[in-house]
């Protein structure tokens, strides 16, 4: 993470995607949209876990939160370019998160400050959300689609992102080295 190879490999697959994107015949009513991930997607919380031995510590909520809170996150450099260049398409770009709904405005901050739009975006509920993150984000696709929107691609770090149901159609996963999320 801290060499070049992770930045190689996301930009393989933002530049994959963005090649795919470019090849769409988009319907123009403004229905067509990219899914993407926050965290380890389009921000990164390197710093959080190199300050906390790169995931030698046990994962530890209360400090992690205080991190998001903090506003700190940088973005993603092959995400930022993507994200811009899809919307530059006329794709509209919606965000679904595992991040909790308390978390919503301190991420839109921290997407403002990265120079990023947040838009449309979806937020877990925290205890209130039932199962997996696979079952969580299957559900807001679901709710997408019923919606009138088309998925045409979906983005993140782990496979959570992009499994499941009404995935799109055609999905993109970018690496991460730190940690996996069922």
């Amino acid at each position: 993470m801290l060499g070049q190879q992770y930045r190689k490999d996301s930009r393989v697959v933002a530049y994959e995607a963005l090649v795919y994107a470019q090849g769409l015949k988009l319907a123009g009513d403004g229905k067509d949209i990219w899914v993407f991930d926050v965290d380890e997607t389009v921000l990164s919380n390197l710093p959080y876990y190199a300050h906390h031995g790169f995931g030698a510590d046990p994962f530890n909520h209360t400090t992690f939160n205080i991190w998001v809170y903090e506003g700190k996150a940088p973005a993603l450099p092959e995400s930022l370019n993507l994200y811009k260049k899809l919307q530059s398409l006329g794709i509209k770009i919606v965000v679904i998160t595992g991040r909790s709904e308390a978390k919503r405005n301190i991420t839109a901050e921290i997407y403002t400050m990265r120079d990023f739009t947040l838009g449309r975006s979806s937020f877990s509920e925290g205890s209130s959300d039932t199962g997996t993150a696979v079952v969580y984000k299957s559900n807001a696709r679901k709710k997408l689609e019923k919606s009138g929107y088309r998925i045409v691609g979906n983005i993140g770090d782990q496979w959570s992102d992009i499994l499941g149901t009404n995935v799109g159609n055609r999905t993109f996963k970018l690496p991460d080295p730190m940690y996996y999320i069922s």
